[in-house]
């Protein structure tokens, strides 16, 4: 059984090493086919010409005023006239300065859970399409661009007990409450809170 296996063995190690034909100096690789290579030449990078842009002194006195941008803006809802009813408008909640790089801004319904849903903005672009104002603390955190950040929280309800309610804080990049305030407001109206970065 031995001499079997040893022969199997012998047999296999010739045939398999007769088989590696790239060893035999006889060997010849196929030389490659003569072609003329074209060169590339890159076309020559033409620089963009560079304007500087003008600089415009502006005057001393041109200030922007946060509370102007909340009452001149045409993107608010109008104040409703109906006598008694205080919360068919906007509701400025102050603007606020900051050194801030960033802000924490967390809210809850203030009252009687009831189903109140808002829509939150950043600078009139949406960052929350929809939130369910509960009893628990929800929030967002925001990069603070240098000078105005207005942030509006639009009421998309009223739930079931007028007016659509809610409180919030809103704190600096080391956690430290900058702001702690209500909303009331009907549907469709807004609340707002500029933070001016510095």
């Amino acid at each position: 059984m031995k001499k079997l296996l040893f022969l199997v063995i012998v047999i296999s190690l010739y045939l398999n090493g007769y088989s590696q034909d790239e060893f035999k100096t006889k060997f010849k690789p196929i030389p490659a086919k003569n072609s003329k290579i074209k060169k590339v030449i890159p076309p020559k990078e033409i620089s963009p010409k560079i304007t500087p842009p003008e600089v415009v002194k502006a005057p001393v006195n041109d200030f922007v005023n946060p509370e102007d941008i909340f009452l001149n803006s045409n993107i608010y809802k109008k104040e409703s006239n109906t006598k008694g009813i205080f919360y068919r408008r906007n509701q400025y909640l102050g603007s606020f300065k900051t050194k801030s790089f960033t802000s924490t801004i967390r809210y809850r319904d203030a009252a009687f859970v009831d189903g109140d849903k808002i829509r939150v903005y950043l600078n009139d672009k949406i960052i929350e399409p929809e939130v369910v104002l509960d009893g628990s603390l929800k929030g967002f955190k925001i990069k603070l661009v240098d000078g105005i950040n207005k942030i509006d929280f639009e009421a998309l309800n009223e739930g079931f007990a007028s007016p659509n309610t809610a409180e919030f804080q809103v704190y600096d990049d080391k956690g430290i409450a900058i702001l702690a305030n209500q909303w009331n407001v009907g549907t469709g109206y807004k609340a707002t809170i500029i933070l001016n970065k510095e």
